[in-house]
């Protein structure tokens, strides 16, 4: 009898009147599983779970130890799909508003069953706050425990681990459709070798149609929204850039709690940085390139392939960061060329902004980077990579110790050691000091041979017309460094020495004679650090022509005049995408107009 009783299922009940987790459990489960079988499986479930309408938890909650999930609608609010479907209606409203900028939205008021929890004053700031705009919502439809942050399941700490099927949205306010978050990255995409980004294009974009918590962090994803909507200025896709800086921004002390999106921070810090300092806004621009720089050696992303760790660690130290082994040989390679975007990052902008870099110049110990050269991200997909040969990179580079390993010929990896010397040249000249010693002189000549040898290993300039459009404006900005480099290392000299001078102005003429082969379309897509080095190259030029109109009046100055008027006419359509040069545009023109 006891038997038979314990077999009888639960009284059906009235329809609507179960719990939201049995009512939406079929739903969330073929969401996240994408198979016949796992459908069919789900089916048997479904027949088998009935909800018994206990409060405040059902006994299916209750077996399933979901009793905080175990919530029922009862009927005087909105339920979470109609909240879900408003979400979804408002963000079409903004893209349809984004696609045609003379689309008008009709007005629509939405009923919010949480108003009565918020003050005017609230509702007011969210309204006329910039996250208002874009993609965001005026007013958050989720309850008021979900708006005490912007990133609220984040800042939770451990997620649920069986959330139901609405409640693993972490955000405050909705990011973008799927189909939209995708046209963002594929805008994106075309500049990434201008950022650097050293991430898989397509994992990118198909992480968006995962689960929330497989998805990258959104400091990541709102910053390559931000740049997205950057690279498309004057349009109106631009006008979104304050909305998605405030997020990356705001999401950037919540990823730091977690360890796992560690790799999603210094990406994001990275692009950050180059968006601060593009735009002329260097104190923040040095704040985020530091924090990435910091934090890529902190987690041992320098020796990411040697799997490092301190040879003795006492009770009060705090354990280092340790990122989890790759999955796989892409991951492994996205590891790769995040320290070395990392590193360029450091190397190339220290010169502009007069400071020490933050990675190191350590030969020896934790410090040393010992990490393959950067290949290309094809390589990296088809399974090759060059973990074979795990050497200190820079220093060989330098000091001509490797000379028979594979790669290191990459456009990346030129690209990093031009960056390399580029740094050393500037480092080294800001070092000198009268009388030389015997030491500067051996560091001088050593570095003046690497730069001659580095130079010859690229593609001819004359041969760049010839090159696919994103190879070409890798080498562009690498013949660039390059004889930037050798300027910063003979201009100090340059007064004194006529060999010096003579080399400075040479290296100044090959930046001339790149700036000839760039055609108006290609400076949407030039690397924002090619601007300071044109800057080098004027310094170089106007000193030419001053030495000619004040010592020899009767040589004509014209071809000179011509060189300068090249080179700040390049300047001026780069000023037009990266706002930076604007300034030193017209510090130029400024002293062309006393001459």
């Amino acid at each position: 009898m006891a038997s038979n009783q314990s077999t009888t299922p639960p009284p059906t009940l009235q329809r609507g009147k179960a719990c939201l987790r049995c009512r939406y459990f079929l739903y969330s489960f073929i969401i996240h599983q994408n198979s016949l079988t796992m459908l069919k499986r789900a089916l048997s479930r479904k027949r088998k779970m009935r909800c018994d309408g206990s409060k405040p938890a059902c006994q299916q909650c209750i077996r399933a130890k979901q009793h905080d999930a175990c919530q029922y609608d009862d009927g005087k609010g909105k339920t979470r799909t109609q909240l879900l479907r408003e979400h979804i209606e408002r963000l079409e409203q903004r893209i349809r508003e984004l696609e045609d900028p003379e689309y008008t939205s009709p007005s629509v008021t939405l009923h919010d069953p949480h108003r009565h929890g918020r003050s005017e004053s609230s509702s007011s700031s969210i309204t006329s706050s910039p996250a208002s705009t874009g993609f965001s919502l005026s007013v958050s439809s989720f309850p008021p425990s979900a708006n005490n942050s912007p990133q609220s399941s984040w800042i939770q700490g451990i997620p649920s681990p069986s959330p139901t099927p609405f409640t693993d949205i972490y955000h405050e306010e909705p990011q973008p459709t799927v189909e939209l978050a995708q046209t963002l990255v594929d805008i994106f995409s075309s500049h990434c070798r201008q950022s650097l980004l050293g991430l898989h294009m397509g994992r990118l974009r198909e992480s968006f149609t995962r689960p929330v918590m497989e998805q990258h962090h959104p400091v990541l994803t709102n910053a390559i929204f931000l740049w997205a909507c950057y690279i498309s200025r004057p349009g109106p896709l631009s006008t979104h850039e304050s909305h998605y800086l405030s997020r990356a921004l705001d999401s950037l002390s919540d990823a730091l709690q977690y360890q796992s999106r560690l790799l999603d921070v210094i990406q994001a810090s990275c692009l950050l940085s180059l968006y601060f300092l593009s735009n002329g806004r260097a104190l923040e621009g040095s704040y985020h390139a530091n924090a990435a720089a910091s934090l890529a050696i902190q987690c041992g992303l320098h020796g990411a392939m040697t799997n490092r760790s301190s040879s003795f660690e006492t009770t009060a130290s705090i354990s280092p960061f340790k990122l989890d082994p790759p999955k796989d040989a892409i991951e492994q390679g996205e590891r790769i060329l995040t320290f070395w975007q990392v590193f360029v990052l450091d190397r190339c902008w220290s010169v502009v902004l007069h400071k020490p870099v933050t990675i190191p110049h350590g030969s020896d110990g934790y410090a040393s980077i010992i990490m393959p050269w950067p290949q290309d991200m094809e390589e990296y997909t088809a399974g090759q990579i060059d973990d074979l040969h795990s050497f200190h990179t820079v220093r060989s580079f330098f000091e001509r110790q490797v000379t028979n390993v594979r790669g290191g010929f990459s456009p990346l990896a030129l690209r990093v050691k031009a960056s390399a010397l580029f740094e050393r040249a500037h480092n080294l000249a800001s070092t000198w000091d009268q009388p030389m010693s015997s030491a500067f002189t051996d560091d001088f000549q050593t570095l003046e041979h690497t730069i001659a040898r580095f130079i010859p290993t690229l593609i001819p300039v004359h041969q760049l017309d010839a090159t696919v459009p994103d190879e070409k404006h890798a080498y562009i900005a690498t013949h660039t460094l390059a004889h930037a480099a050798m300027i910063h290392l003979y201009y100090p000299f340059g007064a004194e020495d006529p060999l010096s001078y003579e080399k400075c102005l040479r290296a100044a003429r090959c930046l001339v004679s790149i700036i000839k082969h760039i055609a108006d379309t290609d400076y949407d897509f030039l690397d924002p650090i090619i601007g300071p080095c044109w800057t080098c190259a004027v310094d170089t030029l106007i000193r030419e022509l001053n030495v000619i109109e004040s010592s020899w009046p009767l040589v004509s100055s014209s071809d000179v005049r011509s060189e300068i008027g090249t080179v700040l006419y390049a300047m001026n359509n780069l000023s037009a995408r990266f706002p930076l040069l604007g300034y030193s545009v017209a510090k130029v023109q400024k002293r062309l107009s006393g001459l």
